[in-house]
């Protein structure tokens, strides 16, 4: 098992969700993914606010931690999907890979 795999099997033991009987096992990974991307662009809304865009090590602690937040939502999707994490990652390397391949790595549109 390598790394990536083993945090996503680690991560998985604090999911507290699943009593709560509201919808899809999903739903709250997914939704909660939204809000800590959110949180995330926060940080930097702030910086640029009032830091006028100058970072410092306290925010690049906080950011740190809310990727984090992120990454432990996108790991519970993962999992509830049934896919590994090491997948996820290295599918989206190979799919970037093809797009400068293909010289359309600028662009937008998710099946350039």
């Amino acid at each position: 098992m390598n790394k990536i795999d083993d945090y996503q099997k680690r991560a998985h033991v604090f999911a507290q969700y699943f009593h709560k009987g509201t919808g899809p096992e999903w739903s709250y990974p997914v939704l909660g993914l939204t809000e800590e991307a959110g949180e995330v662009a926060g940080k930097f809304a702030k910086i640029i606010r009032d830091q006028n865009g100058e970072m410092n090590i306290k925010n690049i602690i906080d950011i740190k931690k809310e990727l984090g937040d992120v990454c432990w939502m996108v790991s519970e999707i993962a999992t509830l999907l049934d896919l590994k994490m090491s997948d996820v990652l290295y599918t989206n390397i190979e799919k970037l890979q093809s797009r400068v391949d293909r010289g359309v790595i600028h662009g937008s549109g998710d099946n350039r």
